[in-house]
């Protein structure tokens, strides 16, 4: 029969072997000269927050927000929802570094006359804040071409999930 002392010592053993203390956000490279990941393994205890989609400010808030020109082109909004997002991320003590999850959506470039999106916009503005000296880190990320955003003259929505080891 065991006694109390044993039980409760091994009761803290065990606790602590499954603590999460070693436990990190894992980024599964697919290698080479990828600009997203495969995927990510997040840890029991991370601290996750999921942003809804953010579209473009107006390139000039002193003009009436009427035009494609009036957002910029894809990687122009692409640029301006990240950029929306990093505020967001870092008022609620996140950066873009934490992302681990987004999804762009992108309507057809009103330039192009094929009717696609201008895919090579929106890499141009994601590699502005992934892959990057300040911020080394890729996300998984899906990409899909819509046939249209929340308004006539956006051409790209953004959502993200960020992840973060919680502070002990």
């Amino acid at each position: 029969m065991l006694d109390m002392k044993t039980l409760v010592l091994g009761a803290v053993g065990a606790a602590l072997l499954a603590a999460p203390g070693s436990a990190q956000i894992v980024r599964h490279s697919s290698g080479g000269n990828a600009v997203i990941l495969e995927g990510v393994s997040v840890p029991a205890g991370a601290d996750t927050l999921m942003l809804s989609g953010q579209l473009a400010s107006p390139i000039d808030s002193s003009k009436r927000p009427d035009s494609v020109e009036s957002f910029g082109d894809t990687k122009t909004q692409t640029i301006s929802a990240l950029n929306k997002i990093k505020g967001i991320l870092a008022s609620r003590g996140y950066a873009m570094s934490d992302i681990i999850k987004m999804t762009v959506f992108v309507a057809a470039d009103p330039k192009r006359q094929d009717g696609k999106m201008d895919f090579a916009g929106m890499n141009e503005g994601y590699r502005q804040f992934f892959g990057t000296p300040e911020n080394p880190n890729l996300v998984a990320r899906s990409t899909i071409q819509v046939a249209g955003l929340a308004g006539p003259y956006y051409l790209v929505e953004i959502e993200v999930t960020a992840a973060k080891m919680a502070a002990r």
